[in-house]
């Protein structure tokens, strides 16, 4: 069974993702408070922690921080600040996905699966990118640039397999949220996938700023490749 730490503050919204998520067969434990979630974490493995930003006692920041420097515990931000910025700011400190509120469970629950696939990952073909040095190898769920691993989110990797799986054709935001995502594509932000597109670049692009591997079709929407 997949263990979930909830750390949200808000008992309306603690309590409707716990009975959703229980339903889907996770095992959820709640928390509200900085302190009790640091006592939860050192007491107990959990295979993900859902975290919301604004906390009584302090900053969910610090714990995004703190938990990705333990471990490799995997993090989903949840917050009503969606500004650039905030997001930038949760995937920097080690967030595995960015969520703004309001959500609906159906988003929140195909996103914590996703992150899920990402880290326990099924075979896949290995694929090899030309373009900038870039080689993915998708059975082991790595990406290499010059021989170099990269790092990347869950998110970020899903949207490279995406792009990579369509390689030389261009893909509408639609068509990206679709793949990515697995639910209706209005659950999800615009901003949100500009962030992630900005972060793939900044990560495996030369010059992020004059990207050669991942283009932009103006009025179209993304491509990789030729």
């Amino acid at each position: 069974m997949t263990h979930i730490l909830f750390v949200e503050d808000d008992q309306t919204i603690a309590s409707a993702v716990e009975f959703s998520l229980t339903r889907e067969g996770f095992d959820i434990t709640l928390s509200s408070r900085v302190e009790d979630t640091r006592l939860r974490l050192k007491k107990q493995r959990f295979d993900l922690v859902l975290l919301d930003l604004g906390l009584p006692d302090g900053s969910g920041y610090t714990l995004c921080k703190e938990i990705h420097a333990a471990g490799d515990t995997p993090v989903i931000i949840l917050s009503a600040k969606d500004e650039e910025v905030n997001i930038i700011m949760g995937l920097d400190l080690g967030a595995d996905d960015y969520i703004t509120k309001p959500f609906r469970l159906g988003e929140l629950i195909s996103r914590i699966k996703a992150v899920l696939r990402r880290r326990q990952p099924a075979a896949f073909e290995e694929r090899t990118l030309s373009l900038g040095g870039i080689r993915i190898l998708a059975n082991q769920a790595k990406v290499l640039k010059n021989d170099q691993e990269v790092i990347l989110t869950a998110m970020e990797y899903r949207l490279l397999l995406t792009l990579l799986n369509h390689q030389g054709q261009v893909l509408s935001r639609d068509q990206i949220f679709a793949h990515i995502w697995d639910v209706n594509e209005n659950f999800v932000s615009d901003n949100t996938l500009t962030v992630y597109i900005k972060r793939l670049r900044e990560k495996l692009e030369d010059d992020p700023k004059n990207p050669v591997l991942i283009k932009t079709v103006r009025g179209l929407g993304y491509m990789i490749g030729n």
